[in-house]
C-alpha cells in the first residue's frame, strides 16, 4: 500500500481537529458531545472508520469532507445570529409597555389620593348632620316603640274588654275567640324583648283562660252528672236518659266543642305554668322516666272528665287510706282497668261522636287511657322506690305492673307506640334491682328443684306420646323458668334493657350446666342408672330448648340489636370473626352454651357406651373361644340354632338395648344404638373373627348367628341394621365364599398383591371390582386376604 502524500496528511490533521472541538456538529447537524476527551476521541475513530475506512487511497476525500463540515458550520452559525438579532426588538416591546403600565399606575393612585382626601374633608364637614340625623332618628324610632308598646297594651284591653262583655252577654264563643286573638298575641310576642308587656298579657290571658274555662268546666261538670258520669261500675242501663235527653246531648255536643275551641289557650297556659314552676314540690317531682310523648297535653273535655276520677284514685289509693298498701299494687292497677273498661261504651258513643263532628283528630277512649295512666305512673314510680329494699314485694310489683300492661295492650286496644308502664322499670336503679332479684329467684329456684325428691324423673313418663325427650323434672322446670323470664322482659321497650335480661339468661344456664356436671360426677361410677341417663336426658333437652331459641325471631331481633349495639354483656368476649357471623344471622346468642352442652354431652355419651361395651366384651369372650373348626357343616346338621355361646352376649346385647330406649329420649337412643352397633362391629370383628379359624359349618354357624340372631335386636329401630355391621357382615361374606369363588378371588389378591399388575391396561377386572361384585365395600383387599387365608376348608388341606 503507498504512503499517503503530505497534502494529504495536512487535511487529515484540520479535519482531526475539527472533529476535537468542544461542540462538534455531525454530518446531520443534531448531536452534541461532550466535552470529555475520551469521548471524543472514541467518536473520532468511528468517524473516521466509517468515513474513510481502511483504505488509504480514499485519503483524498478528506478536502472534500472538511469542506462540507465548514458549510454546515457556517449555516448553524447564521441561525443562532438570526435568532439572537430577534430576541432585542421583542425584549424593547415588553420594556415599553412596563414602563406605560407603571406611568398609568402612578397616575391612577395620585387620583384616588385626591379624591379619598375630597371625601374625608366632606364627611369631616358632613359629621355634624350626621349626628343630629341620627340622635332625629333614634328619637322617632323610640316613639314609634312607644307608639306599638302603647297600641299593643291598648289592643290587649280592649281584648280584655270585649272578652268581659261577651261573657256578660253569654256570648261564649266570641269570648273564646278573643282569647284566642291573645293566645295568638302572646305567641307572636315570644321573642319581644318587653317582658313587663309580656307578663300583663300572660296575666291577662291566664285571668280570662280560667274564667272561660271554670264556667265551661262547670257547665260540663252539671251535664256528666246527669249522664251519671263517671261510671264506676259496669253499666245496667242505657246510656242515653229517658227524660229530656235530646237537650242534654245538645249541651253536651255544645260544652265538648268549646272546651276544644279553647284548647290552644289551655295549652299555652299549661306550658307557661310548667316553664315558670323552677321548684316544685316534692311529690310532684317530674319522672326522669317519663317518656317524651307523655308531655302532650290531654284534650281539655278529658281533663274535666278525669277530675272525679283522679279524685277517686288519690282518696283511695294515697295517705292513710287501707286500701294504699304497698303490698296490694293490684287494687289500684285493677281499678284503673275497671275504670276503662266501664267507660268505654259511654266514650265510644258520647263523646268520640262529638270529636269526630268536631274535627279534631282525637281519640276519646286513648285520651282518657293515658290520663288515667299518668295517675298509675305517678303511683307505681312512688312505690317502686319504696319497694327498692324489699324483694318480695318489689317482684311483686313488677309481676303487677307488667300484667297490668298487657291487659291494657290487649284489653283495651291502648296502642303500642304510646306510653304505658314500663318505662318506669328502665330506670338505673330499679332495673338494677330488677336483675338482681330475678338471678336471686332463679338460683334459690334451682337449688330447690334440683334437691325435689322426683327431681330426675320425667312427669310424662307414663304418657309415651308426650315423652319422646324424657326431660327430667329438673330440666323442664329450669327452662320453664327461663322461657317465664323471657316472657316477662320481652314487652320492654328498650333492646339494651332485654339484651341484660339475656346475659342473665346465659348465666343461669351455665350454672345450671355446671350443676349437672357436679351431679353427673357422682353418678359417673353407674353410668347405666336412671340418674345419670336422666342427666344426659336434661343436658340434650335444655341443648335442644336452646337451638331452637336460637332460630326464634325475637332472639333472631336481639342478636341483630347486640350487634348494633355492641353489648358487652352478650358480645363480650367474641372475636371480629364471631361478630361478623352473628350479624349475618349465621351463628346464635347461644352458640358458647350449645358447645358446652354438647361436649359433656359427648363425654357422657361416650362413658355410657364404654360401660355398657365391657359388660357386652365381658359377655363375649365365651363366643370368640368356641371351636369354629370343628363345628360340621350345614348339610350335616338338622336345623341351624345359635350357638350356645352366644346366647350370654345375646341376651345382654337386647337387654341394654330394651334399658337404653326406655331411659333415653329418642334422639340420643338414636346416638346410643348406633355408637353401640360400631363399638359391637369392631369387637366381633377383631375378638372373634381375626382370633379364630374357620371351618365350612363354622363360617355358616357365625354367619347364621349374625344375620339371623344379631342384627334382628337392632332391626326394631331401622330397616337394614346390617349396614352398621359392615365388618361383621363382609367377614361373613368371605367365609361362607364356595371354594371355587374363593380360590380364584384369592389368586386375584395374590397377584395384585406381589406382582402390582395395572388392571387397567390387562383388561382384567381390578380387585376393588370383583370384591364390590361379591358385595363387600369397607373391607380392603389385604383384609379379605386375612379372611381367606383363616378359611379351613381348601382343597388339599
Amino acid at each position: 500500500m503507498a504512503a499517503p502524500t503530505a497534502a494529504a496528511e495536512q487535511t487529515m490533521k484540520k479535519v482531526t481537529d475539527n472533529l476535537l472541538d468542544p461542540v462538534y456538529p455531525t454530518s446531520q447537524g443534531s448531536e452534541c458531545f461532550s466535552a470529555d476527551s475520551g469521548t471524543r476521541q472514541d467518536y473520532l475513530v468511528d468517524f473516521l472508520e466509517k468515513e474513510v475506512g481502511s483504505d488509504l487511497k480514499s485519503l483524498k476525500n478528506v478536502g472534500d469532507l472538511l469542506e462540507k463540515l465548514r458549510e454546515e458550520n457556517s449555516v448553524l452559525e447564521e441561525q443562532v445570529l438570526t435568532v439572537s438579532s430577534s430576541v432585542p426588538p421583542k425584549v424593547s416591546a415588553a420594556l415599553s409597555a412596563a414602563e406605560e403600565a407603571a406611568c398609568s399606575l402612578e397616575d391612577l393612585l395620585q387620583r384616588e389620593r385626591l379624591i379619598s382626601n375630597k371625601l374625608h374633608k366632606h364627611l369631616q364637614r358632613a359629621q355634624p348632620w350626621i349626628d343630629n340625623l341620627g340622635q332625629t332618628l333614634y328619637q322617632v324610632d323610640t316613639i314609634e316603640r312607644h307608639v306599638k308598646y302603647l297600641r299593643c297594651l291598648q289592643h290587649i284591653e280592649e281584648l280584655s274588654a270585649a272578652v268581659q262583655q261577651f261573657l256578660m252577654t253569654s256570648s261564649v264563643w266570641e269570648a273564646i275567640r278573643a282569647v284566642d286573638n291573645m293566645a295568638a298575641l302572646d305567641a307572636g310576642l315570644n321573642q319581644s324583648g318587653c317582658s313587663h308587656l309580656q307578663d300583663f298579657l300572660r296575666e291577662t290571658l291566664h285571668f280570662w283562660h280560667k274564667i272561660i274555662k271554670d264556667r265551661l268546666a262547670n257547665d260540663f261538670e252539671k251535664v256528666l252528672t246527669q249522664l251519671h258520669w263517671p261510671i264506676i261500675s259496669p253499666p245496667t242501663q242505657s246510656l242515653t236518659p229517658t227524660a229530656n235527653g235530646q237537650e242534654i246531648n245538645s249541651q253536651l255536643e255544645l260544652l265538648v266543642t268549646q272546651l276544644l275551641a279553647l284548647q290552644t289557650s289551655d295549652d299555652l297556659v299549661s306550658q307557661r305554668a310548667l316553664a315558670s314552676c323552677q321548684v316544685a314540690p316534692p311529690n310532684q317531682l317530674a319522672s326522669p322516666a317519663t317518656p317524651p310523648s307523655q308531655a302532650t297535653p290531654l284534650c281539655l273535655p278529658i281533663q274535666i272528665m278525669l277530675l272525679p276520677l283522679s279524685r277517686r284514685f288519690k282518696y283511695h289509693f294515697y295517705g292513710n287510706r287501707q286500701t294504699n298498701s304497698l303490698s296490694k299494687p293490684e287494687w289500684y292497677l285493677t281499678q284503673v282497668l275497671m275504670w276503662m273498661g266501664n267507660s268505654s261504651t259511654f266514650m265510644e258513643e258520647k263523646i268520640q261522636p262529638i270529636l269526630d263532628r268536631a274535627g279534631a283528630p282525637i281519640s276519646a277512649m286513648v285520651e282518657l287511657c293515658r290520663g288515667l295512666l299518668s295517675l298509675v305512673q305517678e303511683k307505681v314510680a312512688s312505690d317502686a322506690c319504696r319497694l327498692l329494699y324489699d324483694d318480695m314485694l318489689f317482684c311483686h310489683l313488677v309481676e303487677e305492673v307488667l300484667q297490668f300492661e298487657k291487659e291494657l295492650r290487649s284489653n283495651q286496644s291502648y296502642h303500642a307506640a304510646l306510653p304505658g308502664l314500663l318505662h318506669l322499670l328502665l330506670e338505673d336503679a330499679i332495673l338494677q334491682k330488677w336483675l338482681t332479684v330475678e338471678k336471686k329467684m332463679a338460683v334459690e329456684k334451682m337449688d330447690t328443684m334440683l334437691s325435689a325428691e322426683g327431681a330426675w324423673s320425667s312427669q310424662y313418663k307414663d304418657i309415651s306420646d308426650m315423652d319422646e325427650m324424657k326431660a327430667p323434672d329438673c330440666a323442664e322446670t329450669f327452662m320453664t323458668l327461663l322461657q317465664v323470664i323471657t316472657e316477662r322482659y320481652r314487652a320492654l321497650p328498650c333492646p339494651s334493657a332485654q339484651l341484660k335480661f339475656l346475659g342473665l339468661q346465659r348465666e343461669l344456664v351455665d350454672d345450671f350446666r355446671i350443676r349437672l356436671t357436679q351431679v353427673m360426677k357422682e353418678e359417673s361410677r353407674c353410668p347405666l342408672g336412671a340418674r345419670y341417663c336422666a342427666i344426659l336426658n336434661a343436658v340434650n333437652y335444655i341443648s335442644t330448648i336452646l337451638g331452637d331459641w336460637g332460630d326464634n325471631v325475637f332472639f333472631l331481633h336481639l342478636q341483630q340489636a347486640a350487634v348494633s349495639l355492641g353489648e358487652e354483656v352478650v358480645l363480650g368476649g367474641l372475636g371480629l370473626m364471631e361478630v361478623g357471623r352473628l350479624a349475618s344471622l349465621e351463628g346464635s346468642l347461644f352458640e358458647g352454651l350449645l358447645a358446652l352442652l354438647d361436649r359433656l354431652k359427648g363425654d357422657m355419651m361416650g362413658r355410657l357406651l364404654e360401660w355398657t361395651m365391657r359388660e357386652i366384651t365381658e359377655k363375649a369372650k365365651l363366643y370368640g373361644q368356641d371351636r369354629w373348626l370343628s363345628i360340621p357343616p350345614q348339610q350335616d346338621q338338622s336345623t341351624m340354632t345359635l350357638s350356645s355361646s352366644a346366647c350370654p352376649m345375646m341376651l345382654c346385647v337386647r337387654d341394654r338395648l330394651l334399658n337404653l330406649h326406655q331411659v333415653l329420649s329418642l334422639s340420643l337412643f338414636q346416638l346410643a344404638w348406633q355408637g353401640l352397633a360400631e363399638r359391637l362391629d369392631t369387637i366381633l370383628y377383631q375378638d372373634v373373627i381375626l382370633s379364630n379359624h374357620f371351618s365350612e359349618g363354622g363360617a355358616a354357624q357365625l354367619q347364621f348367628d349374625m344375620t339371623r340372631n344379631l342384627f334382628p335386636l337392632f332391626g326394631h329401630y331401622c330397616k337394614r341394621p346390617e349396614n352398621f355391621f359392615k365388618h361383621v357382615k363382609e367377614a361373613c361374606i368371605i367365609l361362607c365364599l364356595n371354594v371355587g369363588s374363593a380360590i380364584l378371588l384369592r389368586n386375584l389378591l395374590k397377584e395384585s398383591e406381589e406382582e402390582g399388575t395395572d388392571w387397567a391396561s390387562a383388561g382384567d377386572p381390578r380387585p376393588e371390582s370383583a370384591l364390590n361384585e361379591l358385595g363387600v365395600y369397607c373391607l380392603a383387599a389385604c383384609d379379605v386376604l386375612i379372611l381367606l387365608n383363616l378359611r379351613a376348608s381348601w382343597p388339599g388341606l
